[in-house]
């Protein structure tokens, strides 16, 4: 059901290499180009989410990660634009909570799963497990489990836990996407300097951004060890180029639609006792709306009539003839 024939799908057999990867875009175009596509694209979503809510029978969860001014909001807004806000709801995980951390790692995404019919878009996820705190696991000190004692362990057990949480998803009717936004060290600096340098842009920035910037190299290793280990043909990861804005949310765009599309997705056809009883509340329906007409009608009708019978027509006056002067 979902298409493995794009050239950003990361291989399900661990072969996955960063380096081999482009940041920027690999087909001939421009933004122009790019922006009618991605409208048309978004045009096909809508149509797509409304035969999926219908349908009732799947539902979709897109998850998006990318390190620090990749453009994970903006894809997101400009991928949904065309969307009925009732059918897709969006979730940001950031710092979990005391609650949070009083249950596994799992707990707070899979509450905030899509029902059937819809759309649910993780902007960060459990990947935050395996890529953030394998970065820094001095964050594990605050989740109380039982040993940390070999860290390598730790990761392949989280791994396996998210390859069998993803697999009972699918199982169950949820197609699962996975976008990582594959942005350049160099395109980055350059997006952090111009949220500096625009006042409007200010609020988006932090210094530490720019610590966790500087640690490309063990998120990068963290990356790729988690796209190796959990993409997989039920849910696969798709390595975006994110250097072109433009192209990146085109190609997520073009992914999304794609696996839909991909879905056998249909309206529910009603059975002959559904069909039945439906032409008998037509029948209703146009007798009542029948009956409202002759009520607009009516009151208009009978006013008419006694107007003509109170009316008295107005004689016409006689015109006096003018006297002829005598000579």
């Amino acid at each position: 059901m979902i298409p493995t024939n794009s050239p950003y799908l990361v291989p399900f057999d661990g072969s996955f290499r960063i380096t081999d990867y482009p940041t920027a875009p690999t087909t001939a175009g421009n933004d122009r180009k790019w922006k009618k596509r991605l409208k048309k694209s978004v045009a096909k979503l809508a149509k797509l989410q409304r035969l999926l809510y219908a349908d009732d029978r799947f539902s979709l969860l897109l998850i998006f990660q990318a390190m620090d001014a990749a453009g994970k909001d903006s894809t997101i807004r400009a991928v949904m634009s065309g969307v009925n806000p009732a059918g897709f709801q969006t979730y940001s995980f950031k710092q979990p909570s005391s609650e949070e951390l009083d249950h596994d790692f799992l707990w707070r995404s899979a509450c905030r799963l899509p029902e059937r019919g819809r759309i649910g878009i993780f902007n960060r996820s459990y990947y935050e497990e395996v890529l953030v705190v394998r970065t820094h696991p001095e964050y594990l000190s605050v989740q109380k489990l039982p040993t940390t004692d070999n860290l390598d362990a730790l990761w392949e057990q989280r791994y396996q836990s998210i390859r069998e949480h993803e697999l009972h998803l699918h199982r169950s009717g949820t197609i699962v996407l996975k976008f990582w936004l594959n942005v350049s060290r160099c395109e980055q600096l350059n997006r952090f300097i111009a949220r500096i340098d625009e006042p409007s842009k200010n609020w988006k920035f932090s210094s530490g951004d720019v610590k966790e910037s500087r640690l490309w190299d063990k998120y990068m290793a963290g990356y790729q060890a988690a796209l190796n280990a959990t993409s997989r043909a039920h849910a696969p990861w798709y390595a975006i180029p994110a250097d072109n804005k433009t192209f990146m949310r085109m190609t997520v765009a073009d992914t999304v639609v794609k696996t839909l599309a991909a879905l056998p997705l249909r309206f529910p056809v009603l059975d002959e006792n559904e069909r039945n009883e439906l032409q008998g509340l037509r029948a209703e329906l146009v007798a009542e709306q029948a009956t409202l007409r002759d009520q607009k009608t009516a009151p208009k009708a009978r006013h008419d009539d006694q107007t003509k019978v109170t009316s008295k027509p107005s004689k016409p006056q006689k015109s006096k003839k003018k006297r002829k002067s005598g000579n």
